[in-house]
């Protein structure tokens, strides 16, 4: 329920239609699950109820779901044209060298080619050196404990995500 202290952001999110607020849910997160999960959940009082809530659909995610939300982040260092959200975590490789750049594109392909999706870490306030050094120590990790890190990583990601979408003004 809307109160008083809730944070103009949370209100009007709390406030948007279905297909709205599901619209803004995916844009935060590709997994449909995920985004009814929480579009089903609402209204929260407080954005600890709403991350609350994003960790426990994160947590539930099938393999299918898991699937369907790294589908929708591109590979560290190449954000999609018109992904602001992408480009801005990401900023870390903005100012990378050519050298770093063209490592980082081996690597992800190389990480791909090994378990079958992007490689997926929560870059907001990382370095380019910082995402590669990720990549390099888990690209050798058993597919059954990369997919638990990756699960962590998205709900950091979505996290990061949410708090953009329900803490700023209108």
């Amino acid at each position: 329920m809307t109160s008083t202290s809730t944070p103009p952001g949370l209100a009007r999110f709390n406030g948007l239609g279905e297909s709205a607020a599901l619209a803004a849910l995916h844009a935060a997160c590709a997994s449909t699950a995920w985004a009814k999960h929480l579009l089903t959940a609402r209204p929260y009082a407080t954005p600890a109820d709403l991350y609350a809530a994003s960790d426990a659909a994160t947590a539930g995610l099938s393999a299918a779901d898991l699937a369907e939300a790294l589908a929708g982040h591109p590979p560290i260092g190449r954000p999609r044209p018109g992904d602001p959200a992408s480009a801005r975590e990401q900023g870390g490789m903005a100012g990378a060298s050519a050298d770093l750049k063209a490592e980082m594109l081996g690597l992800n392909l190389a990480y791909q080619d090994r378990f079958g999706h992007v490689f997926l870490v929560c870059a907001t306030g990382r370095t380019g050196e910082q995402m590669r050094d990720a990549l390099r120590e888990r690209i050798g990790n058993p597919p059954e404990r990369e997919r638990e890190i990756i699960r962590t990583e998205l709900g950091r990601i979505n996290r990061i995500r949410l708090a953009r979408l329900v803490e700023e003004d209108a």
